[in-house]
């Protein structure tokens, strides 16, 4: 499975942003996909995930103004596309953005995408 994240860049407090991340490969068995980010000095954290049927799990920091959601063009219920929406901005969300996957027992991470929130 490979990853790829994309969205990020400088925004201003109070703004939106949309990420993007896209799986290829042995999507078919993905069961997890989800955003984690790391801020300069911090450990990597949990943002939010969706599971292959729907179901969403949210970091207390963002719920409210986080939406985890998957790309529908195809009918079917595999995961390949997820995005990751977030208003309402704040400078403590700025981090490197991972998207990452989980097939089986095998966790798969993308490269990362930087968002800059500025005050």
């Amino acid at each position: 499975v490979q990853l790829q994240a994309s969205g990020g860049g400088l925004v201003q407090a109070g703004e939106s942003l949309r990420l993007s991340c896209a799986a290829s490969g042995a999507i078919f068995s993905i069961s997890v996909m989800g955003w984690y980010r790391q801020a300069p000095g911090k450990e990597r954290e949990l943002v939010a995930t969706m599971s292959k049927y729907g179901s969403t799990n949210y970091a207390d920091s963002v719920k409210g103004r986080c939406t985890i959601s998957k790309d529908n063009a195809r009918a079917t219920v595999d995961l390949q596309k997820v995005y990751l929406q977030i208003d309402s901005l704040k400078p403590e969300d700025t981090a490197v953005y991972y998207c990452k996957a989980q097939r089986w027992e095998d966790d798969y991470w993308g490269q990362g995408t930087l968002v800059t929130v500025s005050s």
